[in-house]
């Protein structure tokens, strides 16, 4: 059968007449045929998959009665472009409520966004020419960076590394790249080395940014989930745009995914520099036609409730606790962060188990294994060193039930010995 001329006609940027026919079986896809083929050999056995990046439960029934609600009235039934008032405005007093941003303008300063990966992908097309350069940070989220290329720009990569305690070191950037460089994008708390900023690195990027003249995107789709030091005390998190400057030169993403369990609802906000903001919002214009009126005024009612985050916070401590716990049994070194969901541990070398060897070279190789051997799901990141991602957000009914997965993690674990 002959090739059809569509064929010949797929854009560069995703391929060209060679779109479709790759055959490498990129990291996520790798997982999810390990995690079937493991079920499928250990029928009835559980899968403890802690590689899920999303909250593992449903909206608080505030959130959802107050969606119900909305979706039964008439006004909410159209186009609700880059409007919804009710949202800006309890996005601003959220802003200063819970990150201690004050100042904040509903009007002129925050616009929705159908999600944080919306926003990412909308904003390269407001300051990416050809040539241009996205400054980002690896490991991490790429889709800035995927869109900058799109548009004929390039990206140059950020290690993050424990040395650096897993901030980007700007000094490291040549100044030829430097002189190209239009943005830098950042995000604290770090998906996936769970790390977090300082005052000091925001106060040190304002500077830099100002110094080079860029702009800064802060992706804070995790900044909401900090864990409190002192039991029953609410963690403030560390906004970018706390920062003295911090507006004259960026903008912050915010998300109401995984701090109000509402992933599949696809709302968030861009908030900060005015002119950026402007230019988001035109360019959405012509991307989207805005998220659902009744979503947005069910997340407004639900950011004027930020005691919902901090019970999702205070359930992810209780769980990191308990796997850091396990997991530094076993040699792992892990230390809990200050917030999100994950936590980055370096790969062992070699594991030992029932007098076999069997050798890591990339931590892909760990992953796969033990996904294959012990049925535990984690994700691979081989991008700054050899390490693994594990997400707290399993499925897991209560306390008691909490306890038990990291219990099973443990005795899965027990007859084998790691190596570093």
């Amino acid at each position: 059968m002959s090739e059809s001329y569509i064929q010949s006609l797929f854009a560069e940027r995703i391929g060209g007449a060679n779109y479709g026919k790759s055959t490498a079986i990129y990291k996520f896809e790798k997982i999810k045929r390990a995690k079937r083929a493991a079920t499928a050999a250990h029928p009835g056995v559980e899968l403890l998959d802690l590689g899920v990046g999303e909250p593992d439960e449903m909206a608080f029934p505030l959130s959802v009665k107050a969606l119900c609600a909305e979706a039964r009235k008439p006004e909410n039934r159209g186009y609700a472009d880059n409007g919804g008032a009710e949202f800006k405005q309890a996005a601003a007093r959220w802003m200063e409520k819970v990150c201690g941003v004050t100042g904040i303008s509903p009007e002129s300063e925050v616009v929705h966004s159908i999600g944080s990966k919306a926003a990412l992908s909308i904003l390269p097309a407001c300051f990416i020419n050809p040539g241009d350069v996205a400054l980002m940070t690896v490991p991490g989220y790429p889709v800035f960076g995927t869109h900058s290329k799109y548009l004929g720009g390039e990206v140059f990569n950020l290690p993050l590394t424990a040395e650096n305690n897993f901030l980007p070191d700007l000094d490291s950037i040549p100044a030829d790249v430097l002189r190209r460089a239009k943005t830098l994008v950042i995000n604290y708390p770090n998906n996936p080395t769970g790390a977090s900023a300082t005052p000091e690195f925001f106060a040190k990027v304002v500077e830099f940014a100002k110094a080079n003249n860029l702009i800064v995107v802060h992706d804070a789709a995790y900044a909401a989930l900090v864990f409190a030091e002192k039991r029953g005390v609410p963690a403030r998190p560390l906004s970018f745009l706390a920062t003295p400057g911090a507006k004259d030169v960026g903008v912050e993403l915010h998300s109401m995914s995984k701090g109000f369990n509402m992933t599949g609802w696809r709302l968030g906000f861009v908030v900060g520099n005015p002119l950026i903001v402007k230019a988001y919002g035109d360019v959405k214009d012509n991307t989207d036609s805005g998220q659902f009126l009744a979503i947005q005024k069910a997340c407004a009612v639900s950011l004027d409730h930020p005691e919902i985050t901090a019970k999702i916070a205070a359930k992810y401590s209780r769980r990191m606790n308990r796997l850091v716990r396990v997991l530094n049994r076993f040699g792992f070194k892990a230390k809990k962060p200050k917030g999100s969901f994950f936590l980055y541990t370096r790969c062992p070398k070699r594991a030992v188990l029932g007098g076999n060897t069997v050798e890591f070279a990339k931590a892909e190789d760990f992953s796969q294994w033990l996904i294959t051997e012990k049925l535990i799901s984690t994700v691979p990141w081989d991008d700054a060193g050899a390490y693994v991602r594990w997400s707290v957000t399993f499925i897991a009914k209560g306390a008691a039930d909490e306890a038990r997965v990291a219990g099973e993690i443990e005795r899965r674990l027990d007859d084998v010995k790691l190596e570093f």
